[in-house]
């Protein structure tokens, strides 16, 4: 059996980042709790100028689970991040790989 889904590890702070190009949909986030964590994610081939943030999650040191119902948050173009807090990663899970 295949299947489109996958995982991807986003793991650069402090930096807008392109962590797939093209496009993706984002079924499920998951992350570890570290003071001041937040991820922003848009929906952009190009991280220089990602343009306008499409979901924005601020955890903090309780962590991170979500699980987006139906087809998940749609990415045209790709999924650019920004990972901001003292470190950690974040985990999601796509379709459309």
């Amino acid at each position: 059996m295949d299947s489109d889904q996958k995982v991807l590890t986003l793991t650069t702070v402090g930096a807008n980042t392109l962590g797939r190009a093209g496009r993706a949909r984002i079924t499920s986030i998951q992350g570890l709790g570290i003071a001041s964590s937040t991820i922003i994610f848009y929906d952009s081939a190009d991280a220089s100028t990602p343009g306008t943030a499409v979901a924005t999650y601020k955890y903090g040191t309780e962590g991170l689970e979500v699980y987006i119902p139906g087809s998940g948050i749609k990415f045209e173009n790709g999924i650019v991040y920004n990972l901001a807090g003292a470190g950690g990663s974040i985990t999601v899970t796509i379709t459309g790989a």
